[in-house]
């Protein structure tokens, strides 16, 4: 007979592993990211190998290919945003010049409207700046760690995919054999869903960064690719990352151009990407039965960044999407998967709505 042990208990236990989980991912960060950008490689690589292998072609060799036509997509891009940063770096003293200039005469319009002396002002500049240096060197030593990344993910994803029926078969090996038809039922789906959800993440970032280039074009702003790009990748963090995005081409569009026209059409044109993003994209593309409710995707990208900064911000998504797919997917975990979505339940079923007898 199995004991029961009671609720503090269990709840305690739980607690603590979840401590002692959150500590080891903290420390491990630098062996696991790496892990979790090739593991999210492989899901999307995964279809392309098994189409080479169907074509009789040596798991090696088509896993190679593979990974190979991904680093040359990947070089692209990395090669294109290059070219533009290095476009805009040539353009920073102009840009200076002109934010200086900006700067002082809001610093002015302060002054004279608000009755804020400029000392006030100078202090309160500096202050933000100590603070911008912090995150500016955080930023930094994130970029170390991405290039560290890029150079292990290669190895991982390839030994992903070769390995990857060894690692599936210790999922059967750990359930009991009554149950393995359920768990091939649920790695089934999982792997399908999982493959639809990321591949379905890259569309939409692809067509969100087009519809932002081509916006930003239309309207005359300087750097529209390179903006668009960094839009689009900043789209994956939800809310905060489109407020970034907006103020990104609001602010070269105050520094380049005169009047506030210009900035109020990129507000516009940004929200109306937004809207066809979350009422078509994200619905038909990313497909609907991975939505995550608002107060867990702002929550778990705080978490995320808390965790592993910059990288643990972009993985956060993504693998929770991953997590709500597999919760789905098994009946005892179904509750878990519903709280992370957006579905509202029409009806509560342990509550009664009582009766009001009336008076008299």
């Amino acid at each position: 007979m199995t004991q029961q042990y009671p609720f503090f208990i269990r709840t305690t236990v739980i607690l603590f592993g979840l401590m002692l989980l959150t500590a080891a991912l903290y420390y491990l960060g630098d062996i696991i990211i790496p892990l979790a950008f090739a593991g999210m490689l492989a899901i999307l690589l995964n279809p392309l190998c098994n189409l080479l292998i169907s074509k009789k072609m040596s798991p090696p060799l088509a896993i190679l290919l593979a990974l190979l036509l991904a680093i040359v997509v990947f070089g692209c891009i990395g090669y294109f945003l290059s070219s533009q940063m290095a476009s805009f770096s040539e353009d920073i003293p102009t840009l200076q010049k002109k934010g200086t200039s900006l700067m002082l005469q809001l610093q002015q319009s302060l002054q004279q409207g608000m009755r804020i002396n400029l000392q006030q002002q100078n202090h309160w500049l500096s202050s933000a700046s100590t603070k911008m240096e912090g995150m500016a060197g955080g930023a930094v030593s994130g970029l170390f760690g991405a290039l560290s990344v890029l150079f292990l993910l290669p190895v991982y994803t390839y030994l992903l995919l070769y390995y990857k029926n060894l690692l599936l078969n210790f999922l059967y090996e750990v359930f009991a054999n009554e149950h393995t038809s359920e768990v091939a039922m649920v790695l089934s789906q999982t792997k399908q869903a999982i493959q639809s959800f990321m591949s379905g993440l890259l569309l939409e970032a692809l067509i969100v960064a087009a519809l932002n280039a081509a916006a930003l074009a239309l309207l005359g702003v300087k750097y529209a690719l390179l903006l668009g790009v960094i839009g689009a990748l900043l789209n994956v963090l939800p809310y905060i990352g489109g407020i970034i995005a907006i103020a990104l081409p609001v602010i070269i569009a105050t520094i380049t151009k005169d009047g506030y026209q210009t900035q109020l059409w990129v507000i516009g044109a940004y929200l109306l990407i937004q809207f066809i993003d979350n009422n078509f994209l994200v619905p038909f593309i990313v497909s609907s039965k991975v939505k995550i409710n608002a107060l867990v995707s702002i929550v778990i990208v705080l978490l995320g960044g808390a965790l592993w900064g910059i990288s643990g911000m972009f993985l956060s998504i993504p693998f929770t999407g991953i997590i709500k797919i597999i919760f789905d997917r098994v009946p005892e975990l179904k509750p878990w998967g519903r709280l992370l979505g957006t579905e509202m339940p029409t009806k509560l079923p342990g509550w009664k709505r009582r009766k009001v007898k009336p008076k008299g």
